[in-house]
């Protein structure tokens, strides 16, 4: 029975290491852009190695792919360091939580890029996410808002990345496109500390417990989490995997009050507004699938009457 369900289990196991990224904020003593560094240095390396023994190509089909993989790696790592700065601003939960109003800006951020028609139902449903932002940020004292500004910023950033993979991802396997970005944005990085005079002792100065759990987020959580998803996602379909991974706000929150006791530190406002923002990003997801459903149907019938004609 267990073999029946190992990929749903894989799957679930996937979302609570990627809900984890957001705890590791708090647990890494490390200010956000040289936590981020570290990350996507050890995430490049050890998903390059994972390509040369599964025998992946690095080579990228067009100059033109190359320069947008890395140009998007850059957005991806500023979309990091806004994150975990949020994070270290207020909560784990607030900067997860920030980061579930993605799917409001990929409402109208794909219609622009991927030149499709705009979704007036998902747009409606943002309306409702920026009123659980605003339910949320009720009780919030000033520290907090600069850290709601960080973590819808960082929203902002992933939902422009996640449309760009979306288009790349036609022409580049996701695995080449993962590790050109994770280069790009530690080549990035690198340069930024070298111009603000930032690239000294500070960033090598940490505990062992900090090297650990560096090597645990780059290795376990990016680069095994990332090609453990493209195969469960080859078993279960992307609409399960896509649908699944919207528990990761939930996930983030359960491991917040049990690790770092956060439900000390927010109140019921807080969870109410979070429950309107899940729920919503959820909704999305089931209208997505709906939709994908009749269109398919609408082709295979179509396909009927070509075959009878």
């Amino acid at each position: 029975m267990l073999s029946r369900f190992k990929y749903h289990i894989l799957l679930h196991l996937i979302i609570l290491l990627w809900g984890f990224t957001g705890i590791l904020g708090k647990l890494i003593g490390l200010e956000s852009s040289y936590l981020v560094w570290h990350r996507v240095i050890i995430a490049f390396i050890s998903l390059g190695v994972a390509m040369i023994f599964l025998k992946r190509s690095f080579r990228a089909t067009s100059k033109k792919s190359l320069f947008m993989m890395c140009a998007v790696g850059i957005l991806v790592a500023i979309h990091w360091v806004t994150f975990y700065k949020s994070i270290q601003l207020s909560t784990a939960s607030l900067g997860i939580l920030c980061l579930s109003t993605t799917t409001v800006h990929v409402a109208w951020l794909e219609p622009l890029i991927m030149k499709k028609p705009i979704s007036w139902i998902e747009l409606s449903l943002s309306l409702v996410v920026i009123y659980g932002i605003y339910f949320v940020s009720g009780s919030f004292n000033s520290n907090d808002y600069i850290a709601l500004a960080y973590g819808l910023t960082s929203a902002f950033l992933a939902a422009v990345f996640t449309v760009m993979n979306t288009k790349m991802v036609e022409s580049e396997p996701p695995s080449k496109i993962t590790f050109y970005e994770m280069l790009s944005g530690s080549v990035f990085l690198s340069i930024m500390f070298l111009l603000q005079g930032r690239f000294n002792e500070k960033l090598f100065t940490f505990t062992t417990e900090d090297f650990l759990w560096l090597l645990f987020l780059g290795v376990i959580c990016t680069s095994f989490a990332f090609l453990a998803a493209i195969e469960v996602m080859k078993k279960l379909g992307a609409f399960t995997v896509s649908l699944s991974i919207n528990l990761e706000p939930v996930y983030t929150i359960v491991l917040a009050i049990f690790i770092l006791k956060e439900n000390e530190l927010l109140n019921t406002q807080f969870y109410i507004g979070s429950v309107i923002i899940v729920m919503v990003v959820i909704i999305n997801a089931f209208i997505k699938y709906l939709a994908k459903k009749k269109k398919n149907s609408k082709h295979e019938s179509s396909t009927v009457l070509l075959d009878e004609l």
